[in-house]
């Protein structure tokens, strides 16, 4: 139940959509299949990979597998259960979906964004995931450009912290603002958009005026001094 204070399902700064549909373990278990969903993973590398108690991971599981999540694949010989993703399962499409559009990418990566490049990072889109849940990041920058080596430790971090790959490329606002509808990098339909202009202190980039425009402009401005 929420305080008498909260108001109805009020969301918080720590609290994601997410929250409100799964458990933190749930969470924990669907980020790391979501990420490999044809492979096959015991309840002890899950455990391993997920940082949450042996017993925690066995019951979770059989929420999952009960609910059709997952599937449970019988063992080989002396080998342990495994499970894996169930694309049978009838909302298997709009639940990878939530969980790519909060705990499994976007919110991890907008808050790294956030935390380390909130000066010079404009907007962010996850571009696209491949079959092997590879994720493609576009990050425009404004007026700072992000340091390199940084941006590399910084995914390459979040990389093993959220179990996929990542794709990063970094451009300028005028790049963007130049991509047509036939540039890979411009974001489809389909694509997330992580982060907005104004969710970062970042500031966009001093315009350019031409020799032209820079003394018509200073024409007029003495034109209405003198009248």
């Amino acid at each position: 139940m929420c305080p008498d204070n909260a108001g109805p399902l009020q969301r918080t700064e720590s609290m994601s959509t997410a929250d409100f549909l799964f458990a933190p373990e749930v969470q924990k278990l669907l980020m790391v299949a979501y990420a490999a969903p044809d492979q096959q993973f015991s309840s002890s590398e899950l455990a391993q990979r997920t940082k949450l108690a042996p017993d925690d991971v066995v019951r979770t599981l059989e929420h999952l597998v009960g609910s059709g999540i997952l599937k449970r694949q019988k063992p080989k010989g002396d080998e342990a259960d495994t499970v894996s993703i169930d694309r049978a399962f009838l909302f298997h499409d709009e639940l990878r979906s939530i969980a790519l559009k909060s705990f499994a990418a976007a919110e991890p990566v907008r808050a790294m964004l956030r935390a380390k490049f909130k000066d010079s990072v404009l907007r962010a889109f996850i571009l696209a995931e491949d079959k092997d849940g590879t994720l493609e990041l576009l990050v425009v920058h404004g007026q700072l450009m992000p340091d390199e080596a940084a941006m590399a430790t910084a995914c390459q971090k979040l990389s093993k912290s959220i179990h996929r790959h990542l794709k990063v490329h970094v451009i300028s606002n005028a790049r963007f603002n130049g991509l047509t509808q036939r540039d890979p990098l411009m974001p489809k339909p389909s694509a997330l958009e992580i982060l907005k202009l104004g969710d970062t202190k970042a500031q966009l980039p001093v315009e350019k005026i031409g020799l032209l425009q820079s003394a018509k402009k200073k024409l007029a401005t003495l034109s209405r001094a003198s009248s």
